[in-house]
């Protein structure tokens, strides 16, 4: 490593390597069923050294003698082997054993046979690995000590190889596992395990960091950090603490300079995580560190040098899975993570529940992103402070957090008391309310995530109830889930499979009493001929997005039919057709129209669309302007259900439009003689006011139609005149109207 030097010890100042006098012998196994072949060799090799260490001679009679001798003796790097010994091939069948089953495969094995013309053939040498073929008249002492140098020498070659090979094994599962640990600690504990285990010694060491508190121009402290074997007891000491000098001198060095030293028995190895940040390790080795090990030393310096500049990024990345950054508190996946844990610990008396704060989308765009901020603060800082006992408290969303505790704390009324108090945020007093959907934990071997659903579905309920809702799950609530979820297949599988169909309603001209209009009606009949309520499929297709496709096909389907009632003698009918808000917001719309009535080759003055108040919510002035585009283009617009939702007479001053039809729930009341009928009343005088044509829907007798006519109302559609029909139903009872008298 250029910037993290390993330095070794002088070999003058101390032994790198283990003594020769005290080196190992070289085990060579005499195989040999002839008692003189084992003298001979023990004469010739007496005194024998080779590559600096003796020899020492393990002796079997027979091929068996041998395999118990292999099975049970360890580091023999040759073999002398007869060829011909109880049989003729049992030399080679003993080589196939020890290269097959045993698996010795670094062990060098030299065939001797005192028969000439039993030499194994070249692909039988090739085969079995045999290191080299001698006869046994050609095994002079000098011959012999040439074919052993080599066999051993190839032997220890290979040893060297397979070291390295574990070595580097070792190294890339070290660098697997620290990418996984969970900060420097137990990175550092780690680095004590890889070295030792690379070394093949205990993990007698410890590794110390330096310490993040230093300031100004004071010394450094060095702080151990993790520590292993004899050692363990030095967690968190300073390094000038500690009662070994050696070890303290050769980390503090290590830290100071930022470079490493191994020497014959211990090592202190630095490692970087930047410029100016680094920990250093300390191994005790109890035996001498080979050459092969310092090779592989550098190579692993150098490769956990790049995981330690990781350590903290990956720290970063695992604290930012489970904790929100804004908040600080543990997040959405921390939820479920916890929720597990408490669900396998078991236990009664759980609650889950999720609390949004009602508005705060409108209140962070009036009032600015810092208020939003503050807002979310005060409201983790409410749930965390004033519900009672211990709660684990997570931020899921935006302005959504989770509460997790006992059934007994996370309840409706425990958490809407956290609210009662206004906020006061830039010195200001700011009422906040929130909806809360809550699941009590019954123990039932489901998820986390599942409860989680379960909540979700209970915060939508209270959202739709108001402000300042409770709602807890319930399976009737899961059950309705279910089947809107049901409806919403089927629906999707409808609309594929052309199953939807239209009806039309006559709109008729009170004065005259001629048919002016027709409002084409979707409708949905499953294979039983069961039909589905408008009020049932219509808001899930609007939810799910789905109604974008079916109002495009409905626009196209519904012009087509007024080409053929036009062509059929009725040239002067409009055609209404209802558009959702969600079709309104999509940027082509106004395209989709103008396409529609292009290839149905309908003139612009025969379209009239149907809006509702609900389409100035998404922006007053967008819907002016879009509203606006399509009068220009010649289409007529009426504003649907009219005192039913948001209305505003600001609005409807505003909104360009041309008809405004009230709502049949009106002209039940005004049958009935209840206040609505005054409702009624007053909407027909207001659009008279403004300039605009009245239309009441839901006439269903000659008394309704006689008095909305004489307040002022232009036009009417109701059972009174007509259900919804099919086409062949609709053009046949215009026929009827026509020809009547």
């Amino acid at each position: 490593m250029s910037d993290d030097p390993l330095v070794f010890q002088d070999e003058e100042d101390e032994v790198a390597g283990p003594s020769a006098d005290f080196a190992p012998p070289w085990r060579i196994l005499v195989v040999d069923d002839d008692a003189d072949v084992h003298e001979t060799s023990r004469f010739a090799m007496a005194g024998l050294r080779i590559l600096g260490r003796p020899l020492a001679l393990l002796h079997a009679m027979s091929g068996r003698e041998a395999l118990e001798i292999l099975r049970s003796e360890g580091n023999i790097a040759v073999i002398l082997l007869d060829v011909v010994m109880e049989s003729e091939d049992a030399g080679l069948r003993l080589v196939d054993i020890i290269r097959s089953d045993l698996k010795l495969l670094n062990t060098r094995i030299i065939l001797r046979t005192g028969q000439p013309g039993h030499a194994p053939e070249c692909e039988t040498i090739a085969r079995y690995d045999i290191n080299d073929y001698k006869t046994k008249s050609e095994l002079t002492q000098e011959k012999l000590f040439a074919s052993l140098t080599a066999a051993i020498r190839s032997y220890d070659q290979l040893l060297r190889l397979d070291a390295n090979r574990r070595g580097l094994e070792k190294i890339v599962a070290a660098s697997n596992q620290f990418i996984a640990d969970q900060g420097l600690q137990a990175f550092a504990e780690g680095v004590i395990t890889q070295i030792a285990g690379l070394l093949g010694v205990e993990p007698e060491g410890l590794v110390c960091a330096a310490a993040e508190d230093s300031r100004g121009d004071a010394p450094r402290e060095y702080r151990v950090i993790a520590a292993a074997g004899h050692f363990s007891h030095l967690i968190q000491q300073r390094l000038s603490e500690l009662d070994d000098p050696w070890i303290a001198s050769q980390l503090v060095a290590a830290l100071r300079d930022r470079s490493s030293a191994v020497h014959p028995r211990s090592m202190a190895l630095y490692f970087r995580k930047s410029d100016d940040e680094g920990f250093a390790a300390f191994i005790d080795s109890a035996k001498p560190i080979r050459e092969v090990d310092r090779e592989l030393l550098e190579v692993f310096c150098t490769n956990i040098a790049l995981c330690a500049k990781n350590v903290d990024l990956v720290s970063e990345l695992r604290r930012d899975a489970f904790i929100d950054r804004q908040m600080g508190l543990p997040n959405r996946t921390a939820l479920v993570c916890e929720l597990n844990a408490r669900l396998r610990a078991g236990g009664p008396g759980g609650a889950l529940a999720i609390v949004d704060v009602d508005q705060f989308a409108s209140a962070n765009d009036v009032l600015g992103h810092d208020y939003g901020d503050a807002l979310l603060r005060q409201t983790a800082q409410r749930l965390a402070g004033a519900l009672p006992g211990e709660v684990f408290l997570a931020r899921l969303a935006g302005d959504a957090f989770a509460v997790l505790g006992d059934a007994a704390v996370v309840d409706g009324p425990n958490i809407q008391a956290c609210f009662r108090e206004p906020f006061v945020i830039e010195e200001v007093r700011h009422p906040v309310s929130v909806c809360a959907g809550g699941v009590r934990l019954t123990g039932d071997h489901r998820s986390g995530i599942e409860y989680l659903k379960d909540r979700y579905l209970a915060l939508k309920r209270a959202k739709a109830q108001g402000l300042g809702q409770t709602v807890v799950y319930s399976r009737e609530l899961g059950s309705e889930a279910r089947e809107r979820a049901q409806l919403l297949r089927d629906l999707r599988l409808a609309f594929d499979q052309a199953r939807l169909f239209l009806v039309y309603q006559p709109q008729v001209d009170l004065a005259t009493g001629r048919v002016v209009g027709v409002e084409a009606l979707l409708r949905w009949a499953r294979d039983d001929a069961t039909e589905i309520s408008p009020n049932c499929f219509i808001p899930i297709a609007e939810q799910s997005g789905l109604i974008v496709g079916m109002g495009n096909w409905l626009l196209q389907i519904a012009l087509l039919a007024l080409q053929r009632f036009r062509a059929q003698g009725f040239p002067r009918l409009r055609m209404a057709v209802n558009v959702s808000p969600i079709q309104l917001r999509q940027a082509d719309f106004l395209a989709q129209v103008q396409e529609a009535l292009a290839e149905t080759g309908v003139a612009a003055d025969g379209l009239e669309l149907e809006v509702t108040e609900s389409i100035a919510v998404g922006g007053l002035e967008s819907a002016v302007e879009l509203l606006g585009n399509l009068r220009a283009m010649g289409i007529t617009v009426a504003i649907d259900d009219f005192g039913t939702g948001y209305s505003s007479l600001s609005y409807l001053e505003r909104l360009p439009a041309d008809r405004l039809k009230i709502d049949r729930s009106f002209m039940r009341s005004l049958a009935s003689g209840t206040a609505g009928g005054r409702i009624a009343r007053t909407i027909i005088v207001l659009g008279r006011e403004l300039g605009l044509k009245v239309l009441a829907e839901g006439v269903e007798n000659e008394a309704v139609a006689a008095e909305v006519a004489a307040l002022g109302c232009a036009e009417a559609q109701g059972y009174h005149y007509a259900r919804p029909m099919p086409e062949e139903a609709f053009v046949a009872w215009l026929r009827a109207r026509q020809d009547a008298p």
